[in-house]
């Protein structure tokens, strides 16, 4: 019998880049939240020693570097485990898009493991051990709703948002987040109001939310792939409430209240992407 573990999507409502760090990296204010969207990974103990990744996706790999393959080499090392795993991903969240699928992954199996092996090891514990992964990961250990800043490693978790409906669309592109960093010039991208957006998601107000979400990266994105300025363009036309891309994208998203307005931008985005989903809020 396999131990199952949900490995949620997240979205960014809010996402700031501060400076240039010395180590290479940069400080981050990114406010996420999860999305009921999600990869499904089952977990089973093996007598040999060795980490063993399925899954049917060609995008992904299935060997030492997934990051789901990663995390529990690290979590074998880190705490002497001699025995195996075998892990089977079902992918439901697509590949990179901005969406944080490979870094839930990674962080459902550091979970996972810690039931599968009964180590009852901290959630923070956890999460720091996740930073090393990708900036994403220490978020993804915990979910719902939280501010990562530094690199992503410190999280402090925030009020729910509002319930909303999720319009997600990407185009049939892969964006390299390593290069969208490269391209950052923190004098000149548009820094969001990362304290209005945590005042909205206190007072619940999901008008002042949608006012308030950005994404520094998104400039950058949409000078290399203009395809993903066209998708929020009508997302925004089509009546969604609050309208951004994800992440270093390329998806965008779009929030809205009602279900109906939502199934009609989700029915038109269908003739732009082969990737359109329709989704709730879980965070």
């Amino acid at each position: 019998m396999g131990l199952f573990e949900k490995a949620p999507a997240k979205i960014n409502l809010s996402l700031d880049v501060l400076s240039k760090r010395e180590d290479g990296y940069h400080n981050v204010e990114m406010i996420m939240t999860t999305i009921d969207l999600s990869d499904r990974i089952e977990l089973s103990a093996i007598e040999e020693d060795r980490i063993k990744i399925s899954l049917e996706s060609r995008f992904v790999p299935s060997d030492e570097r997934n990051l789901a393959y990663k995390a529990a080499e690290m979590f074998k090392e880190r705490y002497g485990i001699t025995t195996g795993v075998d892990i089977k991903i079902e992918k439901h969240i697509p590949v990179s898009a901005g969406l944080g699928g490979g870094s839930s992954d990674a962080a459902a199996v550091l979970r996972g493991l810690n039931k599968l092996w009964s180590m009852n090891i901290p959630l923070a514990e956890l999460a720091d051990l996740g930073a090393t992964l990708g900036s994403d990961v220490p978020f993804c250990v915990y979910g719902h709703t939280a501010i990562a800043k530094g690199r992503g490693e410190v999280i402090e978790k925030l009020p729910s948002p509002p319930s909303s409906w999720v319009v997600l669309a990407k185009p049939d592109i892969g964006v390299s987040t390593r290069t969208i960093f490269q391209r950052i010039n923190t004098d000149t991208i548009n820094h969001p109001n990362t304290e209005n957006t945590i005042r909205a998601l206190t007072n619940r107000d999901f008008s002042m939310l949608c006012a308030n979400m950005g994404n520094a990266l998104e400039s950058i994105t949409m000078s290399i792939y203009p395809e993903v300025q066209q998708i929020k363009n009508f997302m925004k036309q089509a009546g969604a409430s609050g309208v951004l891309m994800s992440g270093s994208g390329p998806t965008v998203y779009g929030m809205v209240k009602h279900q109906s307005t939502a199934q009609r931008i989700y029915n038109g985005m269908r003739g732009f992407c082969n990737e359109v989903y329709l989704v709730r809020l879980l965070g």
